[in-house]
């Protein structure tokens, strides 16, 4: 399967090759005031929420004196049409509705396709309000400016809803949460599961090893679904010298690439060990929301009140790629906090669920990041005399959350401090409770031959 189609079409100087161009990344199409200089088809590529979908441009459709459309002037249109599974109509907000787009809202209202008015043109606030008679047509509209680059995040978010990728899934998506309770061995795991679900589901044994396989249990609280899996305890790789164990570990991995949130279980008699932090990165790779849930602190002996304190700091220490992670202290035996576990859950999975709306966002970075109150931003790139500029941001996808920073100007690559800037400034934002933020580059080249804007580089936090 290609990836989708979708075609510009409208009447002459309305910018359609203006935004082919914008989209595109290239000056592909030409450019001019002279009608009809678009004469055929034009076909490029367009990169947006880590997806890949194709354009067509197509010549400007002219009206006869009787603004009637020529059956000769718009078959290379009705080509692109037919082809496509979505299509982007561009109307010049300035020069308002005309005959001939009334004409042609009748003919894409019987194509069944979904129409997208991309209203050009739109420099100031008196032009966008006039460019609202375009929802007499009554299809979704977006104000831009095709020049200038504005609005073409949200023109894009409005198309991406509409098109179809050959590795989506078709069936419903399913609102059940998938939990994964992760640990070493024999820090409590089986037991947190049972504590869960109020009755001994799991065997629970002080012999390390006991649970080899990932088990599954459906649980429906409050009204919401869960799947909990219990995972083996994972070893070190030199200690896992049955087969067995060595199984394990890659079962309980696998378990982690299903999940949606994970429950790290930390010991808290014997204290935060590497090992804990390697588990941690384990479900940080697979995209997992995390919550850190220190066991047996019932147990633990002389406790002051800046117990809880010292230990979190202690684990802070130990894993600095987690200081988003919630961190709750609970006994699995006696049920202490058991409880708030859940909700914990459910949090988290709803935050890793969020889409930011491409113009919220823009505002966001422009108020928060570009112009900060109270201080300023670190620098896109450290030392010296850079030109590369962020442009705007989009959100390319979600579980866990995807944001794109569209940069252009000098050489590519965002300096770790800007982007982990950015990360929290979002977390502040938009609370990505105990949530993973993935932020990638794509920096536009500045080449007459450059293709397409390309991605470089990607941090997962």
């Amino acid at each position: 399967m290609k990836a989708p189609l979708v075609a510009i079409i409208g009447r002459p100087n309305v910018g359609k090759s203006t935004l082919f161009n914008r989209l595109v990344g290239s000056r592909r199409a030409i450019v001019g005031d002279q009608p009809g200089i678009t004469r055929d088809r034009m076909f490029g590529e367009v990169d947006w929420k880590a997806r890949t979908f194709r354009l067509v441009d197509t010549g400007g459709i002219v009206p006869d004196d009787e603004a009637i459309i020529p059956s000769n002037i718009f078959k290379q249109a009705s080509f692109a049409i037919d082809e496509a599974v979505a299509i982007i109509w561009v109307l010049d907000s300035r020069a308002g509705v005309t005959p001939l787009d009334e004409e042609l809202a009748v003919l894409l209202r019987n194509t069944g396709k979904p129409v997208i008015i991309a209203a050009n043109k739109v420099e100031s606030k008196t032009v966008e309000n006039e460019a609202g008679e375009f929802y007499q047509f009554g299809f979704e509209m977006s104000p831009i400016s095709a020049e200038h680059g504005t609005g073409i995040g949200d023109l894009l978010d409005m198309v991406f809803e509409h098109l179809k990728f050959e590795d989506e899934v078709e069936e419903e998506k399913s609102s059940e949460i998938k939990l994964a309770i992760i640990g070493r061995p024999n820090v409590g795991k089986s037991s947190l599961l049972n504590g869960i679900l109020g009755e001994e589901r799991v065997i629970v044994s002080s012999i390390a090893g006991t649970t080899r396989d990932a088990i599954d249990t459906h649980l429906t609280v409050d009204g919401q679904d869960y799947l909990l899996i219990d995972t083996a305890g994972i070893r070190r790789k030199g200690k896992t010298t049955e087969m067995a164990e060595k199984l394990s570990v890659i079962m309980a991995r696998k378990a982690l690439e299903r999940a949606d949130v994970a429950i790290l279980i930390i010991d808290a008699i014997e204290g935060v060990t590497n090992l804990d932090a390697n588990i941690a990165g384990y479900a940080l790779d697979s995209g997992c929301s995390i919550i850190i849930a220190v066991n047996k602190w019932d147990a633990l002996e002389e406790k002051e009140t800046n117990t809880i304190y010292e230990f979190e700091r202690e684990l802070r220490m130990a894993m600095k790629f987690l200081d988003w992670a919630p961190v709750v202290t609970i006994s699995a035996l006696t049920g202490q906090r058991v409880t708030k576990i859940l909700p914990l859950v459910a949090k988290a999975h709803a935050a890793r669920g969020q889409r930011i709306q491409t113009s919220r966002l823009n505002r966001f970075f422009e108020d928060k990041i570009l112009q900060p109150k109270g201080g300023s931003a670190p620098a896109p790139v450290k030392g010296g005399f850079s030109r590369l500029k962020v442009q705007f941001v989009s959100q390319g996808g979600t579980s866990p959350p995807l944001f794109i920073l569209f940069t252009s100007g000098g050489k590519a690559g965002l300096h770790f401090s800007y982007l982990r800037y950015v990360e929290n400034r979002l977390r502040e934002e938009f609370d990505f409770f105990a949530t993973p933020i993935r932020l990638v580059e794509r920096h536009k080249e500045r080449r007459s031959n450059a293709k397409t804007p390309r991605s470089k580089g990607a941090k997962k936090t």
